[in-house]
């Protein structure tokens, strides 16, 4: 099992977010990482990162996390609209 750790930016748009719908929509999948940080609807986020980046789409929105394996993490790198994340 992972554990989760938001960066800062992610977690600023978590605060600032008004739909409580989409709030818990976000978190449900976020906490479903732990279990499985691959699950059938993440991609590969092509791009120059340090990191191989994944994103999945929760309606609306994104979410961009990486995975450290040696301490057992994801990473929450980055949550927003599709047209705001890329």
């Amino acid at each position: 099992m992972f554990s989760i750790e938001l960066k800062k930016s992610a977690l600023k748009f978590l605060k600032v977010l008004k739909v409580k719908d989409d709030l818990y929509r976000i978190s449900n999948k976020i906490d479903q990482l732990q279990i499985n940080p691959f699950p059938t609807d993440s991609k590969r986020v092509e791009g120059n990162f340090e990191f191989k980046i994944f994103r999945i789409r929760v309606g609306n929105y994104r979410i961009l996390y990486y995975i450290d394996y040696n301490n057992s993490k994801v990473y929450i790198e980055k949550i927003d609209k599709r047209e705001n994340v890329y």
